[in-house]
């Protein structure tokens, strides 16, 4: 008889039908499936949910995966998300009361809630992925504003809530070598460096590989897109919104024409195209040298297989010191170099490592000037070998089983 595998709970406010879902939380449980039972929780928006179910359900199904998905709870604000929590609460609860979880594995704050409770009330082993300095990013970002009292108070619980789980988590995961470094200056009881393991947004190798795109697949792309042989292709991937400096890239992409008049600009991205027009007509960007189009995320390798070059600016706040941008992963594994900024988590510090693209400190058009004159050869077969070492998924999974296998 095979021994029966440990019950582990996870429990995500993102749901497994959100693009994060399906690349940062999806893969990672698929791996650990073998060594571990694994009961889901997600919080999936009922529109997502209803395309996508079955989808995620076969995913599940195929790892043994059992999934509980709850609807998200938009509105009111605040509100909406503590009868989220109520609901999470008591369906962690019924649960745990058939399945007798040895692990609660909880994505970033909101379900860190019940983390906590389950550590304190039942002695669960609690591992608190925090994906980021949550209210800082909530205030960063402008969601939060502090000269708003009510903000303002949200703020400070939830900065007291982060040190409680902190001090009580088993196992705490960092995005960033970066954010491990910062939350080691809090001087929180019972943090220490051992606790905090470092495993960044780690990418499917097996998915963003060149190997997988063959040549009529991507002269048919480039035909429907309207991209010519003699076309220098910079590309973006990914949201436009909050946190990514749209005017900034437009205007490195207008620094980028002065040196090639050929240079085409392609976003890949489920945005709406008109805030990004608006801004390109604001620049004067011709809008003939202007491609949008969006896919589904199994064909975002297709796509950045057409980039010669990629850029992503994001706003450097406090809070990106904890952040990991997932392209940053996929983008290496395609072997495209990338244009960033400095700021951001440990992005520049894994551009200069492993050579794979331009770090510019001031996002000026001196800045972006400098850096295309910057006599910087790029090595795809080095870049790819960089993500194998840094972003490979095994090598995530291999971090996570190590801390399973320590506290289970």
């Amino acid at each position: 008889m095979n021994e029966q595998k440990p019950n582990v709970l996870y429990i995500s406010y993102d749901g497994m039908t959100d693009p994060l879902g399906q690349s940062q939380v999806l893969p990672y449980l698929s791996g650990l499936s073998e060594h571990f039972k694994f009961h889901l929780i997600s919080f999936e928006k009922p529109d997502r949910f209803t395309q996508d179910q079955k989808t995620i359900e076969e995913i599940c199904l195929k790892s043994n995966i059992e999934w509980h998905p709850l609807i998200y709870t938009k509105r009111p604000p605040v509100l909406s998300t503590v009868y989220d929590i109520i609901k999470m609460f008591k369906l962690a609860k019924k649960l745990d009361r058939q399945l007798d979880f040895k692990i609660i594995h909880c994505r970033s704050y909101i379900s860190a809630f019940a983390g906590l409770s389950f550590k304190q009330k039942r002695n669960k082993k609690f591992i608190f992925d925090m994906r980021g300095f949550w209210a800082d990013e909530r205030v960063d970002g402008g969601i939060w504003n502090l000269n708003n009292p009510v903000f303002k108070i949200i703020y400070n619980y939830f900065k007291k809530k982060e040190k409680l789980f902190l001090e009580h988590a088993d196992a705490v995961i960092s995005l960033t070598e970066n954010g491990k470094k910062e939350m080691l200056t809090w001087n929180i009881p019972h943090l220490e460096s051992d606790k905090i393991t470092v495993i960044p947004c780690c990418v499917n190798l097996d998915l963003f590989r060149n190997e997988n795109i063959s040549f009529p697949e991507k002269e048919q792309l480039k035909n429907k897109l309207g991209i010519h042989p003699s076309d220098f292709v910079l590309g973006y991937v990914g949201s436009v919104g909050t946190w990514y400096m749209l005017p900034e890239m437009l205007d490195f992409y207008k620094a980028l024409v002065k040196q090639k008049p050929n240079a085409r600009l392609l976003f890949v991205t489920g945005d709406s195209p008109d805030s990004i027009l608006q801004k390109a007509t604001e620049k004067g960007i011709d809008m003939n040298r202007v491609i949008i189009d969006k896919c589904l995320h199994k064909d975002v390798p297709l796509y950045v297989s057409l980039f010669d070059l990629s850029v992503f600016f994001i706003k450097p706040a406090y809070s990106k010191k904890a952040s990991s941008p997932t392209k940053q992963g996929e983008l290496m594994a395609m072997g495209i170099p990338v244009v960033c900024n400095s700021g951001v988590g440990d992005t520049d510090v894994i551009v200069y490592k492993y050579h794979s693209g331009i770090v510019i400190d001031t996002l000026t058009e001196a800045g972006y000037e400098h850096a295309l004159n910057s006599d910087v050869v790029f090595d795809q077969p080095g870049i790819i070998q960089g993500a194998e070492e840094y972003f490979s998924l095994e090598q995530g999974v291999g971090r996570y089983l190590k801390i399973y296998t320590e506290i289970a």
